[in-house]
């Protein structure tokens, strides 16, 4: 899909913060808040904003320990690999997963309350015949938290 100044404008905007307003995008954008609120709605249609989303705190929530594990398959087999992106996208410990070249075949982000629960959640979910190996680094510091990709202008 084309995208031309506009819709940069609009999406590096609502990146930044979705709750702007179409009034206050508008201004931002050069655009009437109709001619605001039809561009986003054709960008969300086509699949180029695919969610709205509020990034929460883990801490307030009760879940303030992060682990990055990188997993390695037995096999690097077709069925072997799309049953284990099934069982990561029904699993709501899994904040982010990605499937990855190198040393390991995936790296997930997984939110925990304690060291206990993460012993529980590998023992569920990582002791499946078809895991080779799991190696596990503990996130002592969120850092950054955004989804949002650098568009250009």
């Amino acid at each position: 899909m084309d995208l031309d100044r506009v819709d940069r404008k609009l999406l590096n905007a609502v990146q930044r913060d979705n709750r702007l307003t179409t009034a206050e995008l508008g201004e931002l954008a050069g655009l009437s808040a109709t001619a605001c609120q039809r561009r986003l709605k054709r960008l969300r249609d086509d699949g180029v904003i695919e969610a709205d989303v509020a990034i929460v705190s883990p801490h307030a929530v009760g879940r303030p320990m992060l682990m990055l594990a990188s997993i390695s398959l037995e096999r690097e087999r077709v069925d072997i690999i799309d049953r284990f992106k099934q069982a990561v996208r029904r699993t709501p410990e899994i904040m982010s997963a990605y499937y990855v070249t190198g040393e390991a075949d995936f790296v997930l982000l997984i939110s925990v309350r304690d060291m206990a629960e993460y012993e529980a959640f590998t023992r569920r979910f990582f002791h499946e015949s078809d895991i080779k190996a799991v190696k596990t680094m503990v996130v002592m510091d969120r850092i950054k938290a955004s989804l949002a990709l650098p568009i250009e202008e």
